[in-house]
């Protein structure tokens, strides 16, 4: 869930900073279809909306025996459960049928003038016809962000226009329920993603009333890779459960004191995963326990920093990046209104350009939550981590070789995209405009190519996010109703609810069951080769899940190995003793004397296969250094190097190798200080 930075910032008060800080967080006519036609209910509820597609949808896989089909990587599907319940108007379905699900909020009516959100996310005095069915005079719209967008039917438009992966990220936040004056329900965080799993449940439920029984509609709820890749094959939706929240497991942090404990993270990725969850967010938009964010720019990057204070007593703290990725840069651009309900004395820091980045990256709880979550075969969504965690995140996956690394709606820094490609991880862009897409698809497509994977895109629909506006029927080149589908088997005309029939050329990408017109301005606008790649979303997608399940953790064949080094630092109270790098323990360290040319020895006992060598580095580390092997002690070879360390997590691959002897051959320190490692591990795989 996240605010796209192109919008115009506009003065808010303390009540707007904090919603608007994490809000940047059918065939035809309702009627009995022929048997024949699996993709068409048995009995639709009458009157509902049309879905303007027709023909059968796409089964089976292509001839190299792959799934086909565009992923949404990122949608909030249930977020009108979320914030107290009042913030998102509308229902994605209802048993009362579609007047019921699509009407605003009572407080909305008669004219919108207590539609306090709508005031704050669209500007103006937030008045509009409240009215949805059967008139939907000013909303569902693309700029409208307080209002359903992800009405069943128009998801069913979705998947009739050739989308085969649909991931939906259960989402609130505590603060926004706190503070919004309307609400009928707990603020309780988990309480409402419970509420927003079973209603996903719910849902499927009575999308397969419609088509005769348990299991017989088109939207599936999967919990594996392989059945997921069933349901597609069958030409059916996999629905996939996600979590987006900013204190997971209650892992709040005030004045830096963690709120959880590691019990507290177990408990809370066990329910998660019982409730179907397989992806999430550790973080959004507020530091917490377990890892700092990434931060929004200019007034808004001012504003969710007052925020951030009124909610942990802490404001955001940088740092000179060391490499290449950044956060956002925080700015100085004033938030008056937020910055009045500051204490007394209390003012918003003055950040330098050149400290661009979070100090505070993976907390020590966080990273056993990342590793809980591998242990738990759960993939890890890494935007809106600060670039500290992210690095950190992506150091142990790439330790341990695990590929669960999602990126779903542009908010990681792309000078991460190799990494996470490299380590067999999916990434899909946000639904922006069909020039800015396709533009961004370009810049990426040579490490697509590289890496052999297809792409996705991020809707982040009931995300009050804000969506693409319509280019204008004068455009040169507009979308031609009907068009075909990607695959060429259906035929999608203009989508009509109630009396309302929207146009993408004119209306904008207005609520989901316009996602495949927008597909075909990518078409017209970027090629066919953009669209190919996203075709190939759902294999990519499902390709790093199945990884993720498959994952084994490999032998480390340095645990507990004989040990001996050129040298090892004396303190009459701790051992730097060299077996302290292989002891299983990363509570204690090998250290070397303050000198260059210093090595560790690790004999494994017998001639093995090595391919890979994790190093955890103290904060004595080594800029330059090899790591060396040997089958018998005495002649040594050099595996892999480097003279651009920085510490941390570091992960040597290689060509597998036979060595019995392991050296690690510090040449040039990173310090003033020796070297000093807490583990190093060597595995054949």
């Amino acid at each position: 869930m996240t605010r796209q930075p192109h919008h115009r910032r506009r003065p808010i008060t303390v009540l707007s900073l904090l919603l608007l800080v994490m809000a940047v967080t059918l065939g035809p006519t309702p009627s009995s279809a022929a048997g024949t036609d699996w993709w068409n209910p048995v009995a639709r509820p009458a009157p509902d909306s049309q879905i303007g597609v027709t023909g059968e949808p796409f089964k089976g896989t292509n001839s190299h025996g792959e799934v086909r089909g565009f992923v949404d990587a990122h949608n909030h599907i249930m977020a009108n459960e979320a914030f107290g319940g009042r913030l998102i108007c509308g229902k994605p379905f209802s048993e009362a049928g579609v007047a019921d699900a699509l009407k605003d909020c009572p407080e909305h009516y008669p004219d919108g003038s207590l539609a306090i959100f709508d005031f704050i996310t669209n500007g103006g005095d937030g008045k509009h016809d409240p009215d949805g069915w059967p008139t939907f005079k000013d909303w569902p719209a693309y700029d409208s962000l307080t209002h359903q967008q992800n009405y069943y039917a128009w998801v069913e438009r979705a998947w009739r226009g050739g989308q085969r992966v649909l991931v939906n990220d259960l989402v609130t936040n505590g603060v926004i329920c706190s503070v919004y004056p309307f609400k009928d329900r707990s603020c309780d965080e988990m309480t409402s993603i419970r509420l927003q799993a079973k209603l996903t449940y719910d849902m499927q439920a009575y999308i397969d009333k419609m088509y005769g029984g348990t299991g017989k509609g088109w939207f599936r709820i999967v919990t594996d890779s392989e059945q997921a890749r069933s349901v597609i094959e069958q030409g059916k939706l996999a629905v996939i459960l996600g979590v987006e929240t900013s204190e997971p497991f209650g892992c709040k942090q005030v004045l830096d004191i963690a709120q959880c404990d590691k019990e507290d993270i177990d408990a809370g990725l066990d329910e998660l995963y019982d409730l179907g969850v397989r992806s999430m967010f550790l973080c959004h938009k507020f530091d917490n326990a377990l890892c700092g964010v990434r931060f929004d720019e200019g007034g808004l990057g001012t504003a969710i920093n007052v925020g951030q204070f009124l909610s942990t007593g802490t404001f955001w703290q940088t740092e000179k990046c060391t490499g290449p990725q950044h956060d956002n840069p925080i700015g100085g651009a004033a938030a008056p209104s937020a910055e009045e309900e500051l204490p007394a004395g209390v003012e918003v820091p003055s950040y330098d350009d050149d400290a661009q980045c979070n100090k505070r990256g993976l907390t020590e709880l966080g990273e056993y939550a990342v590793r809980g979550m591998m242990q738990r075969k759960m993939m890890l969504e890494v935007d809106h981590m600060s670039v500290k965690a992210t690095g950190r995140a992506l150091d142990i996956f790439e330790s341990e070789s695990y590929p669960g690394v999602l990126s779903s709606h542009s908010w990681m820094d792309l000078n991460w995209t190799e990494r996470v490609y490299g380590l067999g991880g999916f990434i899909a862009q946000y639904m922006h405009g069909s020039e800015g897409f396709s533009a961004e698809a370009d810049r990426t497509k040579a490490l697509r190519e590289k890496y052999d994977v297809g792409y996705g895109y991020g809707t982040d629909m009931n995300g009050v996010g804000g969506w693409p506006a319509p280019r204008g029927a004068d455009a040169s080149n507009p979308v031609t109703y009907p068009f075909r589908s990607t695959d060429g088997g259906s035929v999608i005309d203009k989508q009509t609810t109630g009396s309302r029939t929207w146009d993408l050329n004119t209306d904008g990408a207005s609520h989901y069951g316009l996602v495949p017109d927008w597909i075909e301005d990518i078409r017209k606008v970027g090629g066919q080769d953009v669209v190919d790649d996203l075709f190939r979303g759902a294999e990519s997608y499902l390709d790093t899940w199945g990884a993720s399940e498959g994952h084994k953790a490999g032998v480390n064949l340095a645990k507990g190995a004989s040990a001996s080094a050129s040298s090892s630092e004396s303190n009459p109270f701790t051992s730097y003793a060299p077996g302290r790098a292989v002891d299983g323990n990363t509570d204690t360290r090998w250290a070397s004397d303050w000198s260059d040319d210093q090595w560790l020895r690790i004999d494994l006992g017998s001639t093995s296969t090595v391919k890979r060598v994790t190093l955890e580095w103290e904060r004595a580390y080594g800029k330059s250094y090899r790591v060396e092997v040997s089958t018998d002690g005495t002649t040594w070879q050099s595996a892999w190097s480097t003279t651009a360390g920085d510490g941390g997590l570091d992960t040597a691959r290689f060509s597998g190798v036979p060595a019995r002897y392991v050296r690690i051959h510090g040449l040039d320190r990173g310090t003033d200080w020796g070297y000093s490692l807490y583990e190093v591990g060597v595995y054949s795989s």
